[in-house]
């Protein structure tokens, strides 16, 4: 017997496709709102963390644990906010998550302790999971249901435009903290947030138009999806596969730069290949994209996976050179965006759009959270072992994910 989460029939929150200025309109709207989003609330942090280790006297690694805080928290959050996105659409919840944002980076500039510290940041991590990219596929795939051309275009476009959101905040954060200090930088950040996220959000994204006699009808269905998926192996495999990608990037984002200078590269130099990370991650989803017209796009994701999983061992062998060492971080980096892609691709696919959502947000408990333990433990085990060991354990998690997205694609 066929499952309702196989046989889901893709349907508009409107009634159909959205006429084509009206969805666009949305994308760039979004575009916009995750470029400031992720400056803000996620890049701008590392500029912040020398100052305030200062003022508040604490070492780096205790202020650094604020951020995991958030990320941690957006992942517990993940499950509910999905559910909520696919009863209610994205209007509410995006603009409730902008102006909660904007109040807690204005709260961020106040802090006297590590307590507070880590209290403002549970509640950026509430913010980011009502905000980010989770949130906003989530509208895009409701917006385009029954278009997969659009869909795929519109993620596409969201993530090339926001891919650009650390190169340009990261040097503007660090103007403005020296020109202005941390404390004023923050404020001057939160407003340009507020004033381009909560208006984008309330005016653009459109309202649910589901109509209240066909709610609880709406609800049931979407309860029978996910019950059925999360009880079937390809859900899982899907988990297994998001989270140990997720967690290798994240490892890698967060430690290529230090394990670059043990190889005895200049900073400068370290930086530098670190930081096409982000333009590489633009190159992989364009090839992506394209390729998923006519290849399968579990087997291309898991293709670019096992790559990665090269890279990470042709690293501690190659990377001593120059031309090695940028052979490797190239080769890494082309799988840096794809999995944002690939994921809302592979879960339509299958289950519809009836509970996008809500199976994101599933998935994301385990790969948001691995995303923010991961570089922890690797840290933990390059001081034991090496970073030789920490390149091994990233390419047998990228191995993983190609695995399970194979194994994924065969059922």
């Amino acid at each position: 017997m066929t499952s309702p989460a196989e046989t889901a029939t893709p349907e508009h929150e409107g009634g159909g496709p959205p006429r084509s200025g009206r969805g666009w309109s949305v994308v760039a709207a979004l575009a916009v709102t995750q470029t400031v989003g992720y400056g803000v609330l996620y890049y701008a942090f590392s500029v912040f963390l020398a100052p305030m280790a200062r003022d508040l006297h604490a070492t780096p690694a205790q202020i650094a644990a604020a951020l995991t805080v958030s990320i941690l928290i957006a992942a517990l959050c993940a499950p509910l906010v999905g559910r909520l996105l696919d009863a209610r659409g994205g209007r509410v919840l995006m603009t409730a998550g902008s102006l909660l944002g904007t109040v807690a980076v204005l709260t961020w500039s106040r802090v006297e302790s590590l307590p507070q510290l880590y209290g403002v940041f549970a509640l950026v991590g509430v913010a980011c999971s009502l905000v980010l990219y989770e949130a906003a596929f989530a509208v895009i795939v409701s917006l385009f249901a029954g278009n997969e051309r659009g869909r795929a275009n519109g993620l596409l476009a969201l993530t090339i435009v926001a891919g650009f959101a650390s190169s340009i905040f990261l040097p503007l954060t660090g103007l403005l903290v020296d020109r202005c200090g941390w404390r004023t930088a923050l404020v001057i950040l939160a407003l340009i947030y507020g004033l381009a996220a909560i208006p984008l959000h309330a005016l653009v994204l459109r309202r649910a138009r589901t109509a209240r006699k066909q709610a609880p009808a709406a609800a049931q269905e979407r309860a029978a999806i996910v019950k059925t998926a999360t009880r079937a192996r390809p859900f899982w495999l899907l988990v297994i596969a998001f989270t140990a990608s997720g967690g290798a990037v994240a490892t890698v984002a967060v430690l290529l730069i230090t394990y670059l200078i043990h190889l005895g590269h200049p900073p400068v130099l370290a930086a530098t290949l670190a930081g096409l990370l982000g333009v590489l991650s633009v190159t992989g989803r364009l090839i992506t994209t394209g390729l998923q017209t006519r290849l399968p796009a579990a087997l291309i994701a898991a293709a670019i996976f096992a790559l990665q999983g090269v890279a990470a061992l042709l690293l501690p062998l190659i990377g001593r050179s120059v031309a090695g060492a940028i052979g490797a971080v190239l080769l890494f980096g082309l799988g840096f965006g794809v999995a944002s892609i690939t994921l809302p691709h592979l879960l339509v696919g299958r289950y519809g759009t009836t509970a996008y959502a809500s199976l994101a947000g599933r998935i994301a408990v385990f790969s948001v959270a691995d995303k923010a333990l991961a570089p922890l433990g690797a840290v933990a085990l390059a001081q034991a072992a090496g970073y030789g060991w920490v390149m091994g354990a990233v390419a047998a998690a990228c191995a993983i994910a190609a695995f399970a997205l194979v194994a994924y694609h065969r059922l």
